[in-house]
């Protein structure tokens, strides 16, 4: 199992302490791709030198690049700042490029199940924590090292007096380094739900192929009110349209991953020509097999959804 320390910027964790979000986007002002963790690992937040203190930390989700705008879309108040124009401006200050970019791209590393520790119980980072280190480090766990095992098991300590449950672990770790309960969560938030269906679908609208970023929607295909989950194989990306026929029953998608079109559409409003065209033609998939619809979820909307007659 690995773990890695953040360096984090104090007003950014500072905002989210107060506000309390569970699920956040650690961001970084470039895009570079961020490989170090796998999903359900542990993420500490550190504060910079000379405060130099373990402040908190949660679970990663999923990394990718985002426009700013995309990454409010997906994570609202979760970024660490009040509107998009703050994170925008924030952005943008980081950055050496005298030209400021309405909506710059931002590595997004987004995190789930965070906590901040109280401040009489916030170590400093490990010893073997370098000062130059500016933006984190990744450790393998269990660790040799007592000050970084120390902080991987205050994170633990700190999730375990959650009031909130921990649904399941996750099924590969070995790392029995706190007894039963192991470090790892698996679980997706909807803000990790929305950014990994844009990833998993190529920012391209499953039905019509439309790839207008701002108007695409990462739908449920079982919601979360009727017992469905933030699974990216529980996911479309569709056109916001589009997702709102999806969950009104126009449109379906069968097991065969193939579209089907209500009669109704054309009965009701004598239009959809659009999706009429498309009806038995295969949706566009993601190329990997497990992020593609789980055919039980696909079921469950032609049956309990899907109007048709």
């Amino acid at each position: 199992m690995r773990g890695y320390i953040g360096v984090t910027d104090g007003e950014w964790a500072n905002f989210l302490n107060v506000s309390g979000c569970a699920e956040v986007n650690f961001w970084i002002p470039s895009n570079r791709p961020f490989k170090a963790l796998k999903v359900g690992e542990p993420f500490l937040f550190k504060s910079k030198y000379p405060d130099n203190r373990l402040i908190g930390g949660g679970f990663f989700e999923h990394a990718t690049s985002l426009r700013c705008s995309e990454a409010w879309n997906c994570l609202g108040s979760g970024n660490g700042v009040p509107d998009m124009r703050a994170l925008v401006r924030k952005v943008n200050d980081y950055r050496d490029e005298p030209v400021h970019d309405p909506d710059p791209i931002i590595g997004c590393i987004i995190l789930n199940d965070v906590t901040f520790f109280s401040s009489d119980s916030c170590p400093p980072g490990p010893a073997s924590f370098a000062k130059n280190v500016v933006s984190g480090k990744g450790y393998t766990l269990p660790s040799e090292d007592t000050e970084v095992e120390a902080a991987f098991r205050l994170l633990a300590m700190a999730q375990a007096a959650d009031a909130a449950p921990i649904d399941y672990f996750h099924p590969d770790t070995t790392a029995e380094m706190f007894g039963d309960a192991r470090l790892v969560r698996p679980r997706l938030g909807q803000g990790g739900f929305r950014a990994s269906i844009l990833d998993a679908y190529g920012r391209r609208c499953a039905i019509t192929g439309h790839k207008i970023t701002p108007t695409l929607q990462a739908a449920h295909i079982r919601p979360v009110s009727e017992g469905g989950q933030h699974r990216v194989d529980n996911g479309l990306l569709l056109r916001s349209d589009v997702h709102t026929m999806f969950d009104l029953g126009f449109l379906t998608v069968d097991p065969n991953f193939a579209l089907r079109v209500s009669p109704s559409l054309r009965d009701e409003f004598g239009n959809g020509e659009e999706f009429y065209q498309r009806e038995g033609r295969v949706i566009a998939l993601p190329t990997g097999s497990q992020q593609q619809p789980n055919r039980e979820f696909l079921e469950w909307h032609g049956a309990e959804v899907f109007r048709a007659s």
